[in-house]
């Protein structure tokens, strides 16, 4: 080994070496990052739901859980401290086509610690964890209702898109509310107040409605765009399983406020309606999951394609894992839901190749985050 490359090896193991200056890390910190506390919450959630395996996978998903606790708390940190210090540069996100779109990933990832309250919170520290999840949801759904109609504002308005540079990606600010509105119907029945138990639960039906039908516009388009224009680059390979988010998350939302309705519906004298979102819930549900299984097998088509011919790797990789898991978590509850073994089977191996590709992903991750080429802002070069 020659005295150069030993060089460079001892440099490459110095904390952020790639940077300039450990404050770049802030400078360049960009709303990318909350997919991983998205990818990390989603397989917490779903470990303990698989079938036999799930007793023994519920230590294992709440340590995922607290970690990614931190990893919110800490990107949230570095997020805040970055509009106190560079404030100029940070505001630019908004004008920036692309990384403007992951601001929906901070309520989605928000969103998966606050499911984490009652999968995990409310087994270990009782009933008094609940307002806690409560107030966090009703932030989670200002923050869903925000991103969810202001990125798409400025798209009309600011910045420039183009049908032939269009990426799955359009669709995590719009989807963030379908996110809450599955997170509140596993809330809402762990409520005391039935009138508190009926806002939430008619709130989620609202949120599911604020996002999922344009969610399916996008993909329309989207389907449009590749048929003209072919695959994205390279460095967007992620974004084609992007498609299976809201597709799995607007399923699940139907099945767990439909199995919450009969109960809160029937306490305000609407038994008769309780009963038909539970039976539309289950129906529609299924159905969507059935569009999801034709978007997850060219999704994967897609993939080989990909890495046969090389992807280099970013922080969009994470869009491999949480798509992939709301799918997963979404077949587990079709499963018990229809008692179909068939599901649960399914829904079993969805969740180990999510977990293997949380592994592979986060690895990638934190050899990047250690050397510090993940951190870049393309935004900083935009004007505002």
């Amino acid at each position: 080994m020659t005295r150069q490359r030993i060089i460079d090896l001892i440099a490459s193991l110095r904390p952020l070496a790639k940077l300039d200056h450990p404050s770049e890390m802030i400078r360049q910190f960009t709303p990318n990052w909350f997919a991983a506390t998205m990818g990390t919450g989603i397989l917490a959630l779903a470990l303990p739901q698989v079938p036999l395996a799930g007793p023994a996978l519920y230590p294992v998903g709440e340590w995922l859980w607290r970690v990614n606790i931190g990893l919110f708390l800490l990107f949230t940190l570095l997020y805040s401290a970055r509009w106190v210090w560079y404030r100029q540069e940070a505001q630019r996100i908004f004008g920036h086509n692309t990384v403007s779109m992951f601001i929906g990933t901070i309520p989605m990832g928000l969103a998966t610690i606050i499911s984490g309250l009652i999968v995990f919170g409310l087994p270990r520290w009782g009933a008094d964890i609940v307002p806690l999840a409560h107030v966090l949801w009703w932030i989670d759904v200002v923050l869903s209702l925000g991103c969810g109609v202001l990125i798409p504002y400025l798209m009309f308005t600011r910045q420039e898109h183009r049908i032939d540079q269009m990426t799955a990606v359009w669709l995590l600010p719009v989807v963030a509310a379908e996110v809450a509105a599955a997170t509140g119907g596993l809330l809402a029945t762990h409520l005391l107040d039935p009138s508190a138990q009926f806002v939430i639960l008619i709130t989620s039906y609202v949120l599911w409605a604020y996002s999922v039908p344009v969610a399916f516009g996008i993909l329309t388009i989207l389907i449009l765009r590749m048929a003209l224009h072919k695959l994205p680059h390279q460095s967007m390979a992620a974004s084609s399983w992007l498609a299976l988010g809201p597709i799995g998350t607007g399923a699940l939302g139907l099945l767990v406020l439909g199995a919450a309705a009969p109960a809160i519906l029937g306490a305000q004298g609407m038994a008769d309606v309780g009963l038909v979102a539970a039976g539309l819930g289950v129906i529609a549900g299924t159905l969507l999951w059935g569009f999801g299984l034709w978007w997850l097998l060219l999704a994967i088509l897609i993939t080989i394609r990909y890495f046969r011919a090389g992807v280099p790797f970013n922080l969009g990789w994470w869009g491999y894992t949480f798509p992939l898991g709301v799918y997963a978590v979404t077949t587990l509850k079709l499963g018990v839901t229809l008692g179909l073994g068939v599901f649960s089977a399914f829904g079993a191996l969805l969740v180990l190749g999510l977990a293997l590709m949380w592994l592979l992903v986060t690895a990638r991750t934190l050899h990047g985050g250690w050397q510090g080429h993940l951190f870049v802002s393309p935004c900083i070069g935009t004007s505002n």
